[in-house]
């Protein structure tokens, strides 16, 4: 069965886009966006599980995150999904210098 785990929107140890600020969906995007390309630098995805952008509904509008989707069916994707959400190899706190969005607050 697809399962989804929530990663993040950026690494864990920086700033981000948040709902409401403005220009905050394309902001939001961008670092989504290059976030998951970092990931898949330290992570590649497996034949049964891939990482996506999804936007969820809040209070205050829709929020992005970068989530692992994965088939619970093959233990290598779930191994995968796992890994990517505890950060086994301790590379998703900061921004890799090629994957870091220009920050822009205008």
């Amino acid at each position: 069965m697809r399962e989804i785990l929530n990663i993040g929107s950026t690494p864990h140890g920086e700033s981000c886009a948040s709902v409401g600020e403005d220009n905050y969906s394309s902001r939001a995007r961008v670092e989504c966006n290059a976030f998951r390309e970092q990931i898949r630098k330290h992570y590649p995805e497996p034949d049964n599980g891939y990482l996506s952008v999804k936007g969820f509904s809040h209070d205050f509008g829709t929020y992005y995150e970068v989530c692992a989707v994965f088939d619970d069916n093959d233990d290598a994707a779930m191994q995968w999904a796992y890994a990517v959400e505890s950060d086994d190899l301790g590379v998703l706190e900061m921004w890799d210098s090629e994957f870091s969005p220009a920050m822009t607050t205008t």
